[in-house]
């Protein structure tokens, strides 16, 4: 069967003309997959930007120890976690980039995220579009610098719990408690005093079904819980300009080093000189008194003529 294949083939004589507008749209195609595969491994999604920055988005819901239902967009604490400890670690990226767009969600979820932002080593920077509600405040203020762009709201309220709950004294307690988490980790990360955080957290006549407050950008900068108003443009040149001062911080600490390094191994080197002029004084003196031009007499050396 295949020799009458390829007979047919030789008496047809036809040969498959080779489309150029076919190969680019093939090359094409890899390039995309290719820049597609690595917005999903590393969010680096500029090629020949001036830094290379991790883009991290935070949106929809934090999903935390319980699976969502599927129709709700998530932020999964599980995929979030190792990709920060990725990005500490990989030299290959200079800043993180965050941007916020949540409507809350998981409390504990969403604190072990913010306390592992705060807890990085490289520049981070945050900037809040849209909202930045619930427990998306604590991780608004997780980064070194945090941005909101002037129509964005954050909505500060107190801890709340769905499904059932006993009405006893130690279920109150437990939520004063982990109350108490959010408000020392906002107040530790951010310009708000606590006191001012409570206030806005029990306020009763803004919400409808609730108590708490709903802040617009320019709020939140004056009450000093996001650090500045600005855009995407600010954020990321904040970002570089972190990233460029710890390099200058990196190159002087280098210059440190070396500055002592080279003075150390001058004072050895001068150490090591200092013993050798002894031993030539040793000799010499050694020689003079085998040759008898000095005596020792009374606890000192005199020369032959009797002077000191």
């Amino acid at each position: 069967m295949g020799s009458k294949k390829n007979k047919h083939i030789e008496e047809s004589g036809q040969t498959k003309p080779v489309n150029e507008n076919t190969a680019n749209e093939e090359t094409e195609e890899t390039l995309g997959e290719s820049q597609n595969q690595r917005i999903i491994d590393t969010g680096i999604v500029a090629t020949n930007a001036k830094h290379a920055i991790h883009c991290l988005t935070v949106i929809g819901q934090i999903e935390g120890h319980y699976i969502l239902p599927p129709q709700n967009k998530t932020t999964k604490y599980e995929h979030i976690i190792p990709s920060l400890v990725a990005i500490e670690q990989d030299p290959d990226i200079e800043g993180l980039l965050i941007i916020l767009n949540t409507v809350g969600g998981d409390v504990e979820a969403g604190l072990a995220i913010a306390e592992l932002i705060a807890g990085m080593k490289k520049p981070t920077v945050s900037i809040v579009v849209g909202g930045g509600h619930s427990i998306g405040v604590p991780l608004a203020v997780s980064a070194k610098q945090s941005f909101i762009v002037p129509s964005a709201t954050m909505t500060i309220h107190p801890v709340r719990m769905n499904g059932l709950l006993l009405g006893i004294p130690q279920t109150l307690s437990y939520f004063d408690r982990m109350q108490e988490r959010i408000i020392n980790f906002v107040t530790r990360n951010s310009g708000i005093s606590a006191s001012r955080f409570k206030e806005l957290m029990m306020k009763k006549d803004e919400l409808v079904m609730d108590v708490g407050s709903v802040v617009d950008g320019d709020t939140a900068v004056k009450e000093g819980l996001i650090d500045n108003l600005g855009g995407l443009s600010d954020a990321v040149e904040c970002l570089y300009e972190m990233i460029e001062s710890e390099e200058g911080e990196k190159k002087s600490s280098r210059r440190k080093k070396a500055s002592k390094k080279h003075s150390n191994n001058s004072n050895i080197s001068k150490n090591k000189i200092e013993p050798n002029i002894d031993e030539q004084r040793a000799v010499s003196l050694l020689n003079m008194i085998c040759s008898g031009d000095i005596v020792y007499e009374n606890g000192k050396f005199i020369t032959a003529g009797g002077k000191d």
